[in-house]
């Protein structure tokens, strides 16, 4: 069924065994680790699919590992944690990760945030071009490349499907759901802070002034625009 392997970070062993159990049972390999320090060696060693990454952790933690792995990859990160407030969401997004599930979860709730993580959106139109180029921005959709002024913008999965998606349908606001469904899938819609939160990082990576977008523009109440005819307006 599936051929990815997933890298579990958890602290509690019972938990690890668990979910090494079912995913080994849908075919998917699994890794372990017991500590951030452990699972940044390992993926020194050997890269991941996907990671399942739990914040409270003794050591450096979950969101300092998030961002360690950040440093060096792309890869899907989904947070596990019983912390459940707004801004324990925004911070681990901020952090990098693509997901944020709350223990205790049903198994098929977080199987269907992995299928989500791992997926990748489909053309934002159907004959996409395949490069864009508006002003100082370049994106290669084949490649998944994005530049600035000729140098390289590196971007997660999600950032640049959300990116791709904006661009596909260019001076069009799009409502928050259109959008979350669109690249997260059919089961996601209210998680608003998501879009908050990757819309502030693909504007620190793309826009020549963050603090007064050119491109990635808010449409108040509705969603975002991406501006392809130098609309400047919005923030």
């Amino acid at each position: 069924m599936n051929d990815a392997t997933i890298l579990v970070i958890d602290d509690e062993p019972q938990l690890r065994r668990a979910l090494k159990a079912t995913l080994t049972d849908l075919s998917y390999s699994v890794m372990e680790a017991k500590s951030g320090e452990e699972a940044l060696e390992k993926l020194r060693h050997e890269p991941a699919d996907l990671i399942l990454l739990d914040l409270n952790m003794p050591g450096i933690g979950g969101l300092e590992t998030c961002r360690a792995i950040r440093e060096n990859s792309e890869v899907p990160i989904i947070i596990l944690s019983v912390r459940n407030s707004e801004l324990d969401k925004v911070q681990a997004l901020d952090a990098g990760a693509d997901d944020y599930v709350t223990k205790p979860f049903g198994i098929q709730e977080l199987l269907a945030r992995i299928r989500a993580a791992m997926r990748r959106s489909p053309s934002a139109v159907e004959h996409e071009a395949q490069i864009f180029r508006h002003g100082e921005l370049e994106i290669d959709f084949t490649s998944r490349r994005v530049t600035l002024s000729g140098n390289r913008v590196r971007l997660t999965p999600k950032e640049f499907d959300l990116l791709r998606f904006l661009v596909g349908h260019p001076n069009k606001p799009l409502p928050h759901r259109k959008l979350l469904q669109a690249v997260w899938g059919p089961d996601y819609g209210d998680e608003v802070e998501y879009l908050r939160v990757f819309v502030n990082q693909l504007r620190k990576k793309i826009e020549p002034t963050p603090s007064k977008p050119r491109y990635l523009l808010t449409e108040p109440w509705v969603g975002y625009r991406f501006a392809a005819g130098g609309d400047e307006s919005g923030s």
